[in-house]
């Protein structure tokens, strides 16, 4: 079990043989709960060669100090990715408007932002 960060991996073998490699990580939330997006591969056992990228969006909770993973989300596709970026675009006007509202302008949730 991954006790920082960094130990994590989203790298998976099966009796030996890499089926998912990693290609790149980035954290987006630190702390007690953490947010992780992966960039990776997953092998097309048929043809013995990885498959096309895809984007993992994962949540780690860390507990007696070690981070296990509590959920995740994958995007398979730049259409996917794309229209979820579209949505988020969309919301986020809506979001400011409303917060604006009730008074909340300015909160950013209970995440803590990921050091640069």
């Amino acid at each position: 079990m991954a006790e920082t960060l960094d130990e994590l991996t989203y790298d998976y073998e099966e009796d030996g043989t890499l089926v998912r490699k990693e290609i790149d990580r980035v954290v987006l939330t630190k702390g007690g709960w953490a947010t992780m997006m992966f960039l990776f591969q997953e092998l097309d056992r048929n043809s013995g060669k990885f498959r096309a990228p895809k984007i993992a969006i994962v949540r780690f909770k860390k507990s007696k100090g070690t981070y296990r993973k509590q959920s995740s989300f994958n995007i398979s596709s730049e259409k996917q990715a794309r229209q979820i970026a579209e949505v988020f675009e969309q919301w986020y006007p809506q979001m400011q408007a409303a917060a604006q509202v009730e008074g909340e302008e300015g909160e950013e949730g209970d995440d803590a932002p990921a050091d640069d």
